[in-house]
């Protein structure tokens, strides 16, 4: 199973984050949408699980919630804009991954044996940070995580 995470297009949704989520058996989007145009091309390709960032405003992004949990192939991830935020002890509560955006620097790294995952901005870009989105390979309960870094 394919997971497609992206965050931080603030209304702004590149071809380049089209093809690189093309295949994904669902998408995650870590916050600051921008506008709900883009959480509606995203479902045109895949389900689209989405949380509500600092920027989202108005009666759409009301309807997001501010975190999210997400059962995929029997792993929970748990995905929330702001990392700051998160108040939870992973491992004890059985979660496999956290997703979240908000900073715009991608990572991927391991921890008590959760997986953190930051898709970076796949929005307009910020500072001299790259754009980008990433996946999570799901295979015999096993995740792998890459960053994809766009042409933008």
């Amino acid at each position: 199973m394919r997971v497609g995470a992206i965050s931080d297009t603030h209304g702004l949704l590149r071809p380049e984050a089209v093809e690189a989520l093309r295949g994904s058996d669902l998408i995650i989007h870590a916050g600051d949408v921008g506008k709900p145009e883009i959480l509606d091309a995203l479902r045109e390709l895949a389900p689209v699980y989405a949380v509500r960032g600092n920027v989202d405003r108005g009666e759409w992004a009301n309807r997001l919630l501010l975190t999210e949990i997400v059962e995929v192939a029997q792993s929970l991830f748990y995905i929330l804009h702001d990392l700051s935020e998160f108040d939870l002890e992973p491992s004890a509560a059985g979660f496999a991954a956290v997703i979240s955006g908000h900073s715009h620097q991608p990572y991927i790294r391991e921890e008590n044996g959760v997986l953190y995952l930051n898709p970076g901005s796949a929005g307009p870009r910020r500072f001299r940070l790259p754009v980008s989105v990433a996946e999570i390979l799901l295979a015999e309960g096993r995740l792998e995580a890459r960053l994809i870094e766009l042409d933008a």
